[in-house]
């Protein structure tokens, strides 16, 4: 599986969960810790644990682990499969590290095709 397939499978599995602003960046032209963030929102803690638990459980089945997790206590989990970082925060998290903005010279990836309309 490709690093960006691996991104699009769980931009996908955030989707089916209902995770909130997904957004797909590369930064592989920018930083040799990954080729791919992917940051989302829940809509509260218990969402967000939610979301990291779906990407976990549905990744290993495509038999995929993530090398790492952290901040499973807190508004911010980090799970980081390689070559793709999924951020999933909570709301108020989101806003304060602004990561978007942190890594505002790589390219958004569009998920159009991929994410379902409000």
């Amino acid at each position: 599986m490709t690093s960006l397939e691996t991104a699009k499978s769980i931009v996908k599995i955030l989707d089916n969960k209902k995770a909130i602003d997904i957004s797909l960046i590369q930064t592989q032209e920018l930083t040799i810790v990954s080729d791919y963030f992917i940051i989302a929102s829940g809509t509260s803690g218990t969402h967000v644990r939610a979301l990291a638990d779906e990407i976990d459980e549905e990744m290993k089945k495509l038999g995929v682990e993530p090398d790492h997790v952290e901040g499973r206590a807190t508004g911010w989990i980090l799970l980081d499969y390689g070559c793709v970082l999924v951020h999933v925060f909570d709301p108020q998290s989101r806003e304060y590290y602004n990561l978007e903005r942190l890594w505002g010279d790589a390219a958004k990836v569009d998920i159009s095709d991929i994410i379902t309309p409000d």
